[in-house]
């Protein structure tokens, strides 16, 4: 008989299609903050209007902007923005950007609970995965200052109480989680994405695939993500095609935002993901792939692998994308192909001699572990690596 817990996430809101000015507004005055500290990406704060639009809508509650978060959130980066927050006396953080720029919000919320104020700290409080997929995650004092993020890709971290930190002294990006890290807000607007080059809102969009398909092939899957993942893949197969048929179709837009959101319920609530991610996060944090292309070149791969284990499950994901009956792993390429985007490691700048470092480094991701057929060692990483190279 099934059985398990649904556990409900400690955010407060999605507020979605309102213009995000508008609803930051609103949700600042709410909270009763004074002293909001904005995280931006450079290239949205160097070239468009929308930091402009936040410092009008939120006026002197404004306490100071950051925009310097290079991709995959280096460690360094994290600490001096958490040293500006500090010093700019924050009581409630802000994001404006991707992923990169909301995972740094849930850092820097991190530093400002534990102290944190030099990048060398943070080792008494990453994560620990072994080789035998064993975690250890040292104790933590909980974030004092919570955040409202308004994300301008679909890669959803917005959505989970964990965040991806590079260490670029040892080039590995680490895992670092407290319930209270998760957004307290959410703001979809998909005004605010129109700015989000192509590649990646596409590309960050197969990421939520990505969520979406290995939250339904895992064997943990739960009934309220099975259903939240479904509905995720039928908005994102027409979202997606349709922002690259019209890059001004928002309403296509607003369907990608709401699948993403939806692709992280399983997330949210624990239900494990698999290889796809574990060798992703290795490729974004040692060899630099866009988080989004990490996906892109990896998802059919791991589908192909675990086929002969999960084929029922998978032809959930084929039905979801409009194809049922075709194999999972053909649509959900297909999908990929239709969007322009790679499907190679090689096309990622992935060099030959870094795929046995790569295979060994995911042994050390959680997600190896909980993939649905067993990856009992670097060699059958290096397997599926090849297969994608």
């Amino acid at each position: 008989m099934l059985s398990g817990v649904y556990r409900f996430p400690p955010m407060e809101s999605v507020i979605y299609g309102r213009p995000f000015a508008e609803a930051v507004k609103e949700q600042v005055e709410q909270s009763g903050a004074t002293a909001v500290f904005l995280l931006a990406s450079g290239t949205l704060a160097r070239e468009t209007g929308l930091v402009g639009q936040v410092r009008d809508a939120l006026g002197n509650r404004l306490a100071g902007v950051h925009a310097r978060i290079g991709a995959h959130t280096p460690r360094t980066d994290v600490v001096d923005a958490s040293n500006a927050a500090r010093a700019a006396g924050a009581d409630l953080l802000l994001t404006l950007g991707g992923g990169s720029v909301t995972d740094a919000a849930k850092m820097v919320a991190f530093c400002l609970g534990n102290g944190v104020t030099d990048p060398t700290q943070l080792d008494d409080y990453r994560a620990r995965v072994s080789a035998d997929g064993k975690i250890v995650r040292p104790d933590s004092k909980p974030p004092t200052v919570r955040t409202v993020t308004i994300p301008t890709t679909l890669s959803a971290g917005e959505y989970t109480a964990s965040a991806g930190c590079t260490d670029t002294a040892r080039n590995v990006k680490e895992s670092f989680s407290h319930p209270l890290m998760m957004p307290k807000n959410v703001i979809l607007d998909p005004r605010a994405t129109l700015h989000t080059p192509e590649w990646l809102f596409l590309s960050t969009g197969i990421r939520a695939v990505d969520h979406a398909v290995e939250d339904i092939c895992s064997p943990h899957c739960q009934p309220i993500s099975e259903g939240a993942s479904y509905h995720a893949l039928k908005l994102l197969g027409r979202g997606l095609l349709g922002a690259k048929a019209d890059p001004l179709d928002l309403a296509a837009r607003l369907d990608c935002q709401l699948g993403a959101w939806m692709s992280m319920v399983g997330s949210q609530t624990g239900v494990p993901k698999g290889a796809s991610h574990g060798i992703g996060h290795v490729l974004g944090g040692t060899a630099h792939v866009p988080h989004g292309y990490t996906s892109c070149v990896m998802l059919p791969h791991v589908m192909r692998f675990n086929h002969p284990v999960n084929a029922e499950r998978q032809a959930l994901v084929s039905a979801a994308l409009g194809r049922p009956g075709d194999p999972a792993a053909e649509v959900v390429s297909g999908l990929i192909a239709a969007l322009g985007l790679p499907q190679r490691l090689r096309d990622v700048d992935v060099k030959p001699e870094q795929l046995d470092r790569i295979a060994e480094l995911s042994m050390h991701d959680r997600w190896i572990h909980t993939n649905p057929r067993k990856i009992d060692g670097p060699p059958i990483v290096r397997e599926l690596l090849d297969a994608a190279w």
